[in-house]
């Protein structure tokens, strides 16, 4: 890899964390267009809790993920919720760019000229 794609990489890398380490504290705290539409005919409390009605949220909570460490864009342990918001937004866009770095590194070129992972036609598959 030449010097010029590391530093754009770096670059990239840099203001992504920053992005979401950052600004993702200033995003809309509203529901958007899918969470309004699943809350359609229920009515909630202060809390944000079911208290009359049907709708897709009450499905919702027999699957929820709310005892996940990255539950509701946070990190759960973490009372700050601009820290928890911050650091589960770095913690996302390092692991988006592991997985893609993984991804490129498996299908990289050899030395040799060849792809690690080969096309149908290179092996005769599929014909």
């Amino acid at each position: 890899m030449n010097k010029r794609l590391s530093w754009f990489l770096a670059g990239g890398l840099l203001v992504a964390l920053l992005l979401a380490g950052v600004v993702s504290n200033f995003a809309s705290s509203s529901p958007d267009g899918l969470d309004a539409t699943a809350r359609d005919g229920c009515t909630f409390n202060e809390n944000d809790e079911i208290t009359g009605g049907t709708c897709m949220v009450q499905q919702e909570q027999d699957h929820q993920m709310a005892d996940s460490p990255l539950a509701d864009y946070g990190i759960k342990g973490i009372d700050n919720p601009y820290l928890s918001t911050g650091l589960a937004g770095v913690a996302g866009v390092l692991v988006t760019f592991a997985v893609g770095a993984g991804a490129f590194w498996l299908v990289r070129r050899r030395e040799d000229g060849t792809t690690v992972a080969r096309s149908t036609s290179e092996t005769g598959a599929g014909a």
